[in-house]
C-alpha cells in the first residue's frame, strides 16, 4: 500500500488473536474515547448484545483491530478506553470481573520496522483492579476475600510488582481484555455514573494524566466511585475539569451516600389517586411513570393495567402501586429503559437511580368497585391523596364519596383537573366550580388553591390540611405535568414509620402468592412497625387462620422493590417467603399479619366511632356493617353501644344520640362507644388502630379503644 498512511497500516498488520467475529460474545475496539451521548448509546445497545450473546457475559479486546491485528496504542489511550466501557458496563447492570493489560508483544526492529516479539515469555501481562471496583455488595464477598487472604500476601505482593512494571511510555504498545459479567440488579451498587456525564467527562482527566493515576494501586482506590449516581456524576466532572479531590469530597457532604432502603422507606412518598371512572387516574399515573405522553387512545395506562379485561373495557377494577422516582434536583427518571425504548425500567432500577420515590396508588373509580377503592385507601397508608375530575364533566357523587373518604382518613388532597386539551371554557368553570363547592362544604373543609407557577407550589406546602392545591394538566399535549412532578417532588413526608422501628414486628399481609415455583408460599404486604431480619432462624407467626390460631413458620427471605434483601423495616412494602407445606399454605388469605411474637386473636373489640354527615342513617344495637381496619375487612355486628358527652365537644344538642323503647339510637353527627363484633373469624387488632365502617356507603370512622 502506498500514500500517505501506508506507515499507519504497515503498523497495524501484526496479528495478535483471530480476527472478530460478527456473532458471539467477543469485541474487538481499536480506541473509546471524545464520544457524543449517541455514540454512547449505540456502544451500550453493542455490549448488550454481546452479553446476550454470551449469556450474561463478554469479553472485550481493546487496542486491537477487527482483523485481530494490534492497534499500536500506548497504556494511556487503552486505559481511558478501557475506563469508557467499564463506565457502559455498569449502566447495563455488569460490572468487569478481569482486566488484563499486555504490554511487549510487538518491539521496534533493527531495521526501525515494528514486529512480533520472538520470546513469548517477554509478553508482561498484568492484572489490574478495576477502576469502579467491582460493584458488589461487600458483605457478599466477605467469605472469598477470607480466602484470598488465607492464600498468603505474596500474590499480592507480586502484583504490585508487575504492576510498577507497566509503562506509560508511548513506545510502550498496549492492548487489554476487559470479561464483564451482568449481575443480578440487587447485587449492584448504584451505577456511578450516568451516559450523559461520560460523555461530558470522556476524556478520563485528560487522557495522559488520568492513564497515569489509574496505574498506581492508592490513585485506584481514589478513582472507585461508589456513591449514587448524582454523586458521582459530580465527581466526575470535578475530575475531568482538573479540579482537586477536595472538590469532590466537598460534593460528598453535600449529597450523601444514598442506600435503597431508606429512599424505599424514610423518602418514600405514597400517593393514593381516586376520582370518577372516565377521569383518567390510570393514563396520568401511565403518563408519569413512563415519561411518555398519551396517544388520546389509552396507551399510557395499559402500560400499568394487571388484567385483560380492564385494558378492553378502560377500567381498573384492582389496586395497583406503581414507583415514580427523583433524582436529588427533582428531575424525574423516566420509566422506560434507556437502550430498549420499548421496555419499562423494573421497580428495582428506578429504585437503585432514584433519591425519592413517589408510589402512585391506582384505586378503582367505578361505583361497583367502591368496596376495593375503600380498601385500598384504608390499608395503603397514603401520606396525600390526588382526586381527579374530567374537566369536560362536573364532578359526580363518586367524586363526593372518594374526597369524604379520604377526608375520614386525615388524608391531604390535592384535585387534578384532566383533559383540558380541547375542553371548551365554560365547562372547565363549570367543573372548577363545583368541586369548589364540594370542598368548602363542612365535611372536606378545604379551600382551593390553584396552582399556576413553582411560588404556588412553594406556598401551598405546610398547609396541605387546610387547602386544596388543584392543577389543570393534559396527558396527551403535556401541559401542566411538569407542574404536577414538581408538586409530587416537593410534598414533604407525612408518615413517619422510621419512628415505629423500635416496636415489634408487624407485617399486614395484602396479597398471597401460594405456589411460586423454585420459592413456595409468598405474601405481599406492607411493613407497618418494626424490623425483620429473614434467614434459616427467623421464626414468624402468621395468622389468624379461619380458627383463630396463627401459623409457626420461617421467614426464609424477603424482596423489596424486587430487590432480595435480607432485612426489611417499618415503612416498606415487601414480600415474604415462608417454608409452609401444601395444606399450610391453604390457609393462607388476605388480611393476616406477620409478627414475630406470639399473638392472639379477637373477635370482640371496642371502638369510640363518629357517625359521619350526610345521608340519614340510624345505628342501633344489632347494627350490622362492613368494617375496614387497615388491612382487615368483614362484616361486624354492633353488640353494646355507650353515648359520649358531645356537649363537651362543642356540638349541638341535635347531634346527640337518641334512646327510645329499643335502646339508643346513633344519628349523623353523633359519637358513642360501640363494641362490635366480627360476624365470620378472629381478626388481629390492637388498640389505636383507626377503623371504617359502612354499609354501601361510608356511614362512620372510629379508633379502636380496646379488646376484651
Amino acid at each position: 500500500m502506498s500514500g500517505p498512511n501506508a506507515p499507519l497500516y504497515a503498523k497495524r498488520s501484526l496479528r495478535v488473536i483471530n480476527a472478530e467475529s460478527d456473532d458471539g460474545s467477543t469485541e474487538y475496539k481499536r480506541q473509546v474515547h471524545k464520544l457524543s451521548t449517541s455514540r454512547l448509546h449505540t456502544l451500550a445497545t453493542q455490549m448488550s448484545y454481546r452479553l446476550d450473546e454470551g449469556h450474561g457475559r463478554c469479553t472485550y479486546h481493546i487496542g486491537v483491530e477487527d482483523d485481530g491485528c494490534h492497534s499500536v496504542l500506548d497504556y494511556s489511550a487503552v486505559s481511558e478506553s478501557a475506563w469508557v466501557l467499564e463506565s457502559i458496563a455498569r449502566s447495563l447492570n455488569a460490572v468487569v470481573l478481569e482486566r488484563k493489560m499486555i504490554q511487549n508483544e510487538v518491539e521496534l526492529g533493527d531495521d526501525g520496522t515494528l514486529k512480533l516479539v520472538e520470546n513469548v515469555n517477554d509478553v508482561l501481562v498484568v492484572e489490574e483492579p478495576p477502576v469502579l471496583g467491582s460493584g458488589i455488595d461487600s458483605r457478599l464477598n466477605c467469605e472469598d476475600e477470607k480466602e484470598e487472604k488465607s492464600c498468603g500476601d505474596d500474590e499480592e505482593a507480586s502484583k504490585k510488582k508487575l504492576l510498577r512494571k507497566l509503562s506509560a511510555a508511548d513506545e510502550a504498545y498496549t492492548r487489554c481484555e476487559l470479561t464483564i459479567q451482568r449481575v443480578e440488579t440487587h447485587l449492584l451498587d448504584p451505577s456511578p455514573l450516568s451516559l450523559s456525564s461520560l460523555s461530558r467527562g470522556s476524556s478520563f482527566a485528560e487522557g495522559a494524566k488520568g492513564a497515569e493515576e489509574a496505574s498506581t494501586l492508592n490513585n485506584l482506590e481514589r478513582l472507585k466511585l461508589s456513591s449514587s449516581a448524582s454523586t458521582s456524576c459530580n465527581k466526575e466532572e470535578s475530575k475531568v475539569s482538573g479540579e482537586s479531590v477536595a472538590n469532590a469530597e466537598m460534593n460528598d457532604t453535600q449529597h450523601p451516600v444514598n442506600t435503597v432502603e431508606e429512599t424505599l422507606s424514610t423518602r418514600n412518598i405514597r400517593v393514593a389517586v381516586v376520582g370518577n371512572v372516565d377521569a383518567g387516574k390510570s393514563t396520568m399515573i401511565g403518563t408519569l411513570t413512563t415519561s411518555f405522553l398519551d396517544d388520546g387512545r389509552g396507551s399510557s395506562r395499559t402500560s400499568i393495567m394487571k388484567h385483560r379485561h380492564e385494558i378492553e373495557s378502560g377500567r381498573t377494577s384492582t389496586s395497583s402501586s406503581h414507583l415514580m422516582g427523583f433524582r436529588h434536583s427533582g428531575e424525574p427518571i423516566a420509566g422506560r429503559d434507556k437502550i430498549r425504548a420499548n421496555k419499562m425500567k423494573s421497580e428495582d432500577e428506578i429504585a437503585r437511580e432514584s433519591y425519592r420515590i413517589v408510589t402512585l396508588m391506582d384505586l378503582a373509580g367505578h361505583e361497583k368497585y367502591l368496596k376495593t377503592t375503600i380498601h385500598g385507601v384504608s390499608s395503603g397508608f397514603a401520606d396525600y391523596a390526588i382526586v381527579l375530575v374530567n374537566s369536560r364533566h362536573p364532578p359526580t357523587h363518586m367524586t363526593q364519596h372518594h374526597l369524604n373518604l379520604c377526608c375520614s382518613f386525615g388524608i391531604p388532597i390535592i384535585v387534578v383537573f384532566t383533559k383540558i386539551d380541547g375542553c371548551p371554557e365554560h365547562a372547565l368553570a363549570t367543573s372548577k366550580s363545583e368541586v369548589a363547592k364540594l370542598l368548602k362544604s363542612n365535611e372536606v373543609g378545604r379551600r382551593p388553591y390553584a396552582i399556576k407557577t413553582e411560588q404556588d407550589i412553594i406556598t401551598s406546602m405546610g398547609k396541605l390540611h387546610t387547602l386544596a392545591p388543584t392543577i389543570d394538566i393534559s396527558c396527551v399535549t403535556g401541559e401542566g405535568l411538569d407542574l404536577l412532578r414538581k408538586m409530587l417532588f416537593s410534598l414533604p413526608k407525612r408518615r413517619r414509620h422510621e419512628k415505629k422501628v423500635a416496636r415489634p414486628f408487624e407485617f399486614l399481609v395484602e396479597d398471597t402468592f401460594l405456589n411460586v415455583p423454585g420459592v413456595g408460599s409468598v405474601v405481599s404486604g406492607f411493613v407497618n412497625a418494626g424490623e425483620l431480619n429473614v434467614g434459616s432462624n427467623c421464626e414468624v407467626y402468621v395468622g389468624p387462620t379461619n380458627d383463630g390460631t396463627f401459623l409457626k413458620t420461617v421467614a426464609k427471605s424477603a424482596h423489596v422493590a424486587r430487590i432480595n434483601t435480607s432485612h426489611i423495616t417499618a415503612g416498606q412494602s415487601a414480600c415474604l417467603a415462608f417454608s409452609l407445606n401444601k395444606e399450610l399454605r391453604k390457609k393462607l388469605r388476605r388480611g393476616m399479619v406477620v409478627l414475630q411474637e406470639s399473638p392472639t386473636a379477637t373477635k370482640e373489640f371496642d371502638a369510640e366511632i363518629c357517625v359521619l354527615k350526610g345521608e340519614g342513617t340510624t345505628i342501633r344495637r344489632s347494627y350490622q356493617a362492613y368494617v375496614h381496619i387497615l388491612n382487615v375487612r368483614q362484616s361486624a355486628f354492633a353488640r353494646e353501644i355507650e353515648i359520649v358527652n358531645n356537649n363537651a365537644l362543642g356540638l349541638p344538642p341535635s347531634h346527640n344520640a337518641k334512646e327510645d323503647t329499643e335502646g339508643i339510637v346513633l344519628r349523623p353527627g353523633s359519637r358513642a362507644k360501640v363494641r362490635f363484633e366480627f360476624a365470620q373469624r378472629p381478626e388481629y387488632i390492637r388498640p389505636g388502630m383507626r377503623m371504617l365502617f359502612r354499609d354501601g356507603r361510608v356511614r362512620g370512622v372510629g379508633i379502636i379503644t380496646g379488646i376484651p
